[in-house]
């Protein structure tokens, strides 16, 4: 595999993960978007930032290149990036995301793979890393990213699929019966205690 085509292989599955977790805030009621959904806060809209947050920090400031915003330095980071604040919009937050992706895609096109990186937040001895180490690095958070999100929009209406052409219409009769046959198996395996 040559080292060309394994960079475009690598830059063309985060852009589809990318729309993936936006494709998420796709219609949702704003409460909705951004209320707490797990025990630690999570929503998709936060999603959504923190991944704007840690992608322009791995194509910018680990390989030496401008960020489309100020960023904190990761020594100063109280974890907003983490979380929608009152006054951020989500068109704010998915503008954001979309000027991180031209940044990183720029970043992409313009080095090769060897491009040298250094990650100050990486422990020894990895911190020095290259291009290609950031790539799937990114790749690997874009996937479990759109994968929380993808759980979080199925839990708030049912919504599921990676794309709009993919989603079919709720069956709620379908999935209660599906579930109910998950939930018979799993009482079904699970040894009764005396």
């Amino acid at each position: 595999m040559t080292d060309e085509f394994a960079k475009h292989d690598l830059h063309q599955k985060p852009r589809r993960e990318r729309n993936t977790l936006l494709r998420k805030l796709d219609g949702s009621p704003e409460h909705d978007t951004r209320r707490p959904l797990t025990a630690t806060g999570t929503n998709p809209l936060d999603l959504a930032k923190h991944q704007a947050t840690a992608e322009t920090s791995y194509y910018s400031e680990v390989l030496d290149r401008p960020s489309p915003q100020p960023l904190p330095r990761w020594q100063e980071s109280d974890g907003s990036d983490l979380w929608a604040a009152h006054d951020e919009t989500r068109d704010q937050i998915i503008e954001f995301y979309r000027r991180t992706w031209e940044n990183s895609d720029t970043t992409i096109d313009e080095l090769p793979t060897d491009a040298p990186g250094h990650v100050p937040w990486w422990s020894e001895p990895r911190p020095n890393t290259n291009l290609f180490a950031v790539m799937v690095h990114v790749l690997s958070e874009s996937v479990r990213h759109a994968g929380h999100a993808d759980i979080l929009r199925e839990g708030l209406d049912g919504r599921t699929g990676l794309r709009a052409e993919h989603e079919q219409q709720i069956d709620e009769e379908a999935r209660a019966a599906h579930c109910a046959k998950i939930e018979q198996a799993a009482r079904s395996a699970t040894p009764v205690k005396p």
